[in-house]
């Protein structure tokens, strides 16, 4: 690992040039989407002025497709720890896990349970609580509100033989929670259970080892971490080739192929191939492989990550009349990423964030999908919370100018 420096990345990214009220916009909403570098831009508008055709024809630009995918396949799976078979494409993580829980769900009726938590965003719940109709029982992990943590006690007690699926978040999108996930992982197999994770939040913050981990499935979303909009599913071979999923009668009846619904966004795998090469070549020069270098760069944003949460958290908790949701303690601070969300007296989230869009800080207020930690922490009915999401292109600057715009609005109520 090595000194991390955002200004020599932020170049990169065309975006952040943005003026907004006379100087560079401040894009906090990384966790609704981040920015991506220009050679994800170039990468897509180099397939679809060489590239665009659909699979397996006998001419070049469909053969330079097929090219294409198998580059995104081998560039996820180098991301993941997995091998290129067992990584699948589709429009979006929600899409995607609609479509395996329809396949888990073929086998399991009454007496069967799936577990999910109220820390999580709802395309990890609503996709799974959609199997009630078949008579599967849904059972929800609480959560601490002092901290916003999973009540693991709450976990434990909930499982049992009959838990056919413990699905969970990697961290939570909306106040940053990482979770311990192999211990999840590794007693939900205890009692034979499969095990499905959302690493939509957590990817473009940490490395993931899904060999590690355990985990039968794992999800995220490549726009999420400096690409375009592709959701990728990372599923055990010996699962994609077991299940049966919906799919047109002609196509391909192997894995992945199978999973993967109709023409895919082909200009966006292109786009994904240059994402994960981004973000290995923030990784020092002379890593072995690829996958080491994404594992290097990962580490290395991550510990960067971390300089400015304890800066952004210290700062928030001393403005007067803000309530702070979530981990505070730097000590802490490994379980967490750097998306804090928060309360401010006097305000809606609403007017805060139009206040702050005013002065160029790009925030969102709201749920943000995670309608039943919204719920479980009393907000929902009163406009939610603001999140403000960092990436490793931001800077401390950036987080001081955010906080002292805060203390303004906090102090000229």
């Amino acid at each position: 690992m090595y000194p991390f420096d955002p200004h020599h990345v932020r170049p990169l990214f065309p975006a952040l040039s943005e003026l907004v009220a006379g100087r560079q916009a401040v894009f906090f909403d990384a966790p609704g989407g981040t920015q991506v570098p220009q050679m994800v831009i170039e990468a897509i508008s180099d397939y679809l002025t060489r590239r665009n055709a659909n699979t397996h024809g006998a001419f070049l630009t469909s053969q330079r497709t097929d090219e294409t995918l198998a580059a995104a396949h081998a560039a996820m799976a180098d991301l993941l720890g997995c091998a290129p078979h067992e990584t699948v494409f589709g429009a979006n993580m929600t899409s995607l896990t609609f479509a395996l829980s329809r396949a888990l769900g073929r086998t399991w009726g009454p007496g069967d349970e799936i577990i999910v938590t109220r820390l999580d965003h709802d395309a990890n719940v609503a996709p799974w609580r959609a199997l009630e109709e078949r008579g599967v029982t849904i059972r929800e992990v609480d959560v601490d509100v002092e901290d916003c943590t999973l009540d693991m006690a709450s976990f434990a007690a909930l499982l049992s033989p009959r838990t056919r699926l413990v699905a969970v978040g990697y961290a939570s999108n909306a106040v940053g929670t990482i979770n311990d996930v192999a211990t999840i992982i590794r007693q939900a197999r205890q009692v034979g259970a499969l095990s499905f994770v959302d690493a939509v939040h957590y990817a473009p913050h940490g490395p993931i080892d899904v060999q590690a981990l355990d985990c039968d499935f794992l999800a995220c979303s490549v726009y999420k971490f400096f690409g375009p909009h592709v959701g990728v599913l990372y599923g055990k071979a010996e699962h994609l080739e077991r299940l049966q999923p919906y799919k047109v009668r002609p196509a391909a009846n192997t894995s992945p192929e199978r999973w993967m619904t109709g023409t895919q966004n082909h200009e966006g795998l292109a786009g994904t191939v240059a994402a994960v090469a981004y973000l290995a070549s923030l990784a020092q020069p002379g890593a072995p492989n690829r996958r080491a270098a994404l594992q290097a760069a990962m580490q290395t944003i991550q510990a960067y990550e971390r300089t400015l949460s304890e800066r952004l958290v210290s700062g928030l908790l001393q403005i007067p009349g803000l309530t702070f949701y979530g981990l505070r303690e730097p000590e802490r601070f490994a379980t967490r990423t750097p998306t804090v969300s928060f309360r401010l007296e006097g305000y809606t989230p609403r007017a805060i964030t139009e206040a702050l869009a005013a002065r160029g800080i790009f925030a969102w207020d709201g749920n943000y999908y995670a309608l039943s930690l919204s719920e479980r922490l009393g907000v929902e009915a009163h406009g939610g919370m603001v999140r403000i999401g960092l990436a490793h292109y931001h800077t401390i600057e950036e987080v001081e100018y955010l906080l002292a715009e805060l203390k303004q609005l906090a102090t000229t109520h």
